[in-house]
């Protein structure tokens, strides 16, 4: 199974820049996205199929505010829809932002997640840290009736590894200490990190660079997309990738190949 997250940072805008080209060449059975910036689930359902996306289009928008946030999942033409679709995942710490998309297939759950920014000075680090601790728990009681993967951006750079200047980063957000520890929590709830399992000394592996000062032509980015697995299906992982050579936002396409 070929599985694909990427945020998009614009639906509409992402379509004007190679969408429906990245998705045709990347051809996976399930593709999750993040940051749709659509509100209105017409809109969405409008946009893929201008993409030429077919098969089942699932989308959780955000309703706090339009242009703002929304995940969303395409399932290729021959790819079984699921048995049940979750929007969110209760309680306060989602907020109407429409972050999470939970998809049950037979064998596992398949979570894609949009996690909020903790912003600059740190200043939504509070409201992070309940987002961390409610997701956290989710995760874990989905886990219990069958194992989870789980994609997204993270918005999370979890080791010095994972970014090209960790030392003039640490504390900002996406690597303070609040943050990456909440990440370790995930791991240690049972978790892997897919990518960094299977490549544990890779260096320069970004998923997500800066706009400004041509940082992805220098390959100055940070790793903070992910597929996470249940730790007792990581034996099924056969490859996870990172598909740094398309466009079209600031963020690449990661992959996961698994046999389930």
């Amino acid at each position: 199974m070929h599985l694909v997250s990427w945020n998009v940072n614009g639906l509409r805008s992402c379509m004007k820049k190679g969408f429906a080209e990245a998705y045709e060449k990347l051809a996976p059975d399930v593709l999750c996205l993040q940051e749709i910036k659509l509100s209105d689930p017409a809109a969405v359902t409008d946009a893929l199929a201008e993409g030429r996306c077919g098969g089942v289009r699932l989308w959780h928008p955000a309703t706090v505010r339009k242009g703002y946030s929304g995940t969303a999942a395409l399932l290729g033409e021959r790819q079984e829809p699921p048995l049940s679709v979750r929007r969110g995942f209760g309680g306060g710490a989602e907020d109407g932002e429409g972050r999470v998309l939970t998809l049950e297939f037979p064998a596992f759950f398949l979570v894609t997640a949009y996690t909020p920014n903790a912003q600059d000075g740190l200043r939504r680090i509070e409201f992070r840290m309940a987002w961390e601790d409610a997701f956290r728990a989710y995760l874990a009681s989905l886990d219990v009736e069958k194992p989870v993967i789980l994609c997204g951006d993270l918005n999370v750079a979890h080791n010095p590894i994972d970014l090209k200047n960790p030392a003039a980063n640490r504390g900002n957000a996406g690597y303070s200490d609040q943050e990456r520890g909440k990440f370790g929590e995930l791991l240690g709830a049972g978790f892997a990190d897919t990518f960094r399992e299977l490549f544990p000394d890779r260096k320069d592996s970004y998923t997500w660079w800066s706009f400004i000062s041509h940082a992805r032509e220098r390959n100055s980015g940070w790793r903070i997309d992910y597929f996470l697995v249940s730790r007792r299906i990581m034996d099924r992982v056969e490859d996870a990738l990172i598909y740094d050579d398309i466009m079209g936002s600031d963020h690449c396409p990661v992959g996961l190949r698994i046999n389930i």
